[in-house]
């Protein structure tokens, strides 16, 4: 997938670019916790999500925000930690994505007085080409088992969260998830939580777009 560095939660962002943002903040939020447990900065304490080292960070300011949130915070599971404060996690990719001249920030006040912040995509054609790879390896165009095991975890949650990608929970879903979980059987366990997650929480389709 062309993505370049982004991140998990950065490359759902995108993904989830046309939904409400009460639908895209768990998928974005799930892919954060997917990154950092994929890096072995969360692990899981009998279902408890639990910082290895309270001290360790990515450099990325979206997932270390997410960390300094677990850490500070009472213990909760990794189904939980899929909604609570999601929007916090969702602001600050955006935040990320605008210092990276993905997304560019419009600012304007509403009623004239309330300062508010629009998001517009200032890099269309790298959304477009995420979106595009998506819907090629989910409709089964691309051999899943060859998909990297990162972008599987990025299209294994967007499925899972029902993002429109021209595709669903049919064999190449299924392989790219067994992909995804390959890094080890203890962050398989934590995929599935954050795919249950996603599946009990998604909002209908029928909401109305924002940002």
């Amino acid at each position: 997938m062309p993505n370049g560095p982004l991140s998990l939660p950065a490359r759902l962002c995108l993904l989830a670019w046309d939904t409400d943002p009460t639908r895209a903040a768990p998928v974005v939020r799930a892919g954060a916790l997917a990154d950092l447990a994929r890096r072995g900065l969360l692990v899981d304490d009998d279902g408890i999500v639990t910082p290895r080292d309270l001290d360790s960070r990515t450099g990325d300011p979206a997932l270390d925000g997410l960390l300094e949130l677990v850490s500070e915070s009472f213990p909760h599971d990794w189904r939980t930690w899929v909604t609570l404060h999601a929007r916090h996690t969702l602001d600050a990719v955006r935040e990320h994505l605008v210092a990276e001249g993905v997304l560019r920030a419009e600012k304007h006040r509403v009623l004239g007085v309330f300062p508010s912040v629009d998001h517009v995509l200032a890099d269309t054609a790298r959304a477009d080409a995420l979106r595009e790879e998506a819907r090629r390896i989910l409709s089964g165009s691309a051999a899943a088992d060859e998909v990297p095991a990162t972008t599987a975890v990025a299209l294994t949650l967007a499925a899972a969260a029902g993002l429109p990608l021209g595709g669903d929970d049919t064999p190449p879903t299924a392989v790219l998830s067994a992909r995804a979980s390959e890094t080890s059987p203890a962050f398989a366990a934590v995929l599935g939580e954050l795919r249950s997650a996603l599946r009990d929480t998604a909002p209908t389709p029928s909401l109305s777009r924002g940002r």
